[in-house]
Formats: structure tokens, sequence, C-alpha cells
């Protein structure tokens, strides 16, 4: 793979599941994944937070499938939380998602998402090498 993990030795380690930074070197794809909110196909709206994480996901990864990327393809997340409270409960999920993959990430509690009634939305930049 053209993506590797860089590491840094005089800052802290990553406080989680995630890279400090992702270096890609060669011809390849990029893809830049708009944000994602826990809206459904068929345009309803998961009831709670977790059902809208789930489905935030779900759908990031529909657009890396559309792609014919994967979740190890990812560079780069950005996730926005509407309330402090449920960022002990983005981290399961987030990780029953992308499995082992480590793009480098960053999570934001905000006050508000485009509209109310959405709790989170998550972002993402993947770059997929000419070769695979």
């Amino acid at each position: 793979m053209a993506s590797r993990i860089v590491t840094v030795p005089n800052a802290a380690p990553p406080l989680g599941p995630y890279s400090m930074g992702i270096a890609t070197e060669g011809a390849g794809t990029w893809l830049h994944i708009a944000g994602q909110v826990g809206v459904a196909p068929d345009g309803s709206l998961a009831d709670g937070f977790e059902a809208q994480a789930r489905q935030a996901w779900s759908n990031l990864a529909s657009v890396l499938a559309s792609a014919d990327m994967k979740m190890e393809h990812l560079v780069k997340v950005n996730a926005y939380l509407t309330k402090l409270s449920d960022v002990p409960l983005f981290g399961p999920i987030r990780t029953s998602f992308i499995g082992e993959a480590r793009p480098a990430s960053t999570l934001v509690v905000v006050q508000a998402l485009a509209r109310p009634e959405w709790l989170i939305e998550v972002e993402g930049v993947a770059f997929r090498p000419s070769t695979q």
C-alpha cells in the first residue's frame, strides 16, 4: 500500500485508535467523502445517537464501496458530535466499522449541525494506490 502511518517520536502518542499522520506516495485515487449523517437511504432518520452513528458510518462505508474502496483506504476522518455525553458511545461504534484501520482522526463536539435533529456527522478522505 502506498499509504503509511507516520510515527512521531517527539510528540505524545495517539490517545485512541488513530494515527497522528498518514503519508501517501505514488499514483492513486483520492476520495473526499462529504459529511455523512444518520439518515438511511429511504430518507428516514435513525432514532438516537447510537443508531445515527451506525447509520452515518454505514453511509460512509457505502461511499467508499461505491468508489471501490474499503475502510483500510481511509487516511483522514473527522467526526462531529453535538453532545459531549455521546463521546464514550462513539468509540466502540467507530471501531466496529473501521476495524484495524488507523486513519488520522479528529473528533469535535459542536453546538449544532446543519439540522437540529442530527446528532453526528462523519466525513473522510481515502486514498487507493493505482496498484490495488
